[in-house]
């Protein structure tokens, strides 16, 4: 397992989508986060750049709804967060959590919990055809092992967020709305040492100006990314 470098952070989760620019204008005016980094191919959105973001990078379209059910905000007040939100239809399924689509197959969540970031990354929902076993994968590529949310869903955490699992399928879709699931780590050196000892799919390394990164194939065809923030990462 990779559990000599195991991740410190859930940073950011990476969609594909045709177009951008409304779901960012959606986050930044309606849900606490402002554009971190925009450039020809991605736009970054977050309420901090070192806590959870999401990546809207573009692609050509439709997408597909694939293995993602949704992406969960950790906010310390649902109530003042639902305020910013007239108009939008929310989902109450439980206590402290409400859910919305926002637009391309993109739905968001709130969950209220002790945080010290609002609109940080809370928990990420994925479809899986056997989620007990997936969550036991994840913990082979570094996850912790976590007991059960609210949804009752097999789940692992990573730097105090989580993954959940829920029983459904996933596909495999041309287009997915799903890029990766990324994971900040101390070296992305390691990571690859470790993925090629045990023989873990490398989808790709790259080397970016603010990081460095790789990515592996993880369970059900969910990419994974493995992220070192050089010295000089300095978004805001």
């Amino acid at each position: 397992m990779l559990r000599p470098v195991t991740p410190e952070t859930l940073d950011h989760v990476a969609l594909w989508v045709a177009d951008r620019d409304p779901i960012a204008e959606f986050v930044t005016e309606r849900v606490g986060m402002h554009v971190v980094d925009r450039t020809d191919a991605f736009t970054l959105v977050g309420s901090d750049a070192r806590r959870g973001k999401l990546t809207l990078f573009a692609a050509e379209g439709p997408r597909e709804q694939g293995a993602l059910k949704h992406v969960a905000l950790r906010v310390s007040s649902l109530d003042a967060a639902l305020s910013g939100l007239d108009g939008v239809g929310a989902e109450r399924p439980r206590d402290g959590e409400a859910y919305f689509d926002v637009s391309e197959g993109l739905r968001l969540g709130l969950v209220e919990a002790p945080t010290e970031v609002d609109y940080d990354l809370d928990h990420v929902a994925l479809w899986s055809r056997s989620p007990a076993e997936t969550a036991q994968q994840y913990e082979e590529l570094g996850f912790e092992s976590a007991a059960a949310g609210p949804s009752g869903a097999p789940r692992v955490e990573v730097g105090g967020a989580f993954v959940e699992f829920h029983q459904g399928e996933p596909g495999d879709p041309e287009r997915p709305l799903l890029n990766h699931l990324a994971v900040k780590v101390e070296s992305a050196d390691e990571h690859i040492e470790a993925a090629r000892e045990l023989g873990i799919e490398i989808a790709d390394i790259v080397d970016a100006p603010n990081t460095y990164a790789v990515f592996v194939w993880g369970p059900e065809r969910v990419k994974v990314e493995y992220v070192e923030h050089k010295p000089t990462f300095s978004l805001t």
